[in-house]
């Protein structure tokens, strides 16, 4: 459940929730790799997104189960880290 305190607008979640990362790369490829080098065994879902008007990139929607807002957080940061992808949403 998603809650946003309209005083602070912050945004308020009740974990362990589901979280979607929208990964953006130039191939399918190099999402999956970057998928399986950092969560592993752990249980996620990859599905496909967009392609850009010109085909240069690629997005997909990773999902999976966070506990807190710092492991949410660190996966955000890793993704985006990740050589084989140019941006995470």
């Amino acid at each position: 459940m998603v809650i946003i305190n309209e005083s602070t607008q912050k945004l308020e979640l009740q974990y362990p929730c589901n979280w979607c990362y929208k990964v953006v790369a130039h191939e399918r490829a190099g999402i999956e790799i970057a998928a399986l080098e950092i969560f592993g065994e752990r249980s996620y879902s990859l599905n496909p997104s967009n392609t850009s008007r010109g085909g240069k990139y690629i997005s997909m929607n990773l999902e999976l189960l966070v506990h807190n807002e710092e492991e949410r957080t660190y996966f955000y940061e890793t993704l985006k880290a990740h050589p084989h992808v140019k941006m995470v949403l």
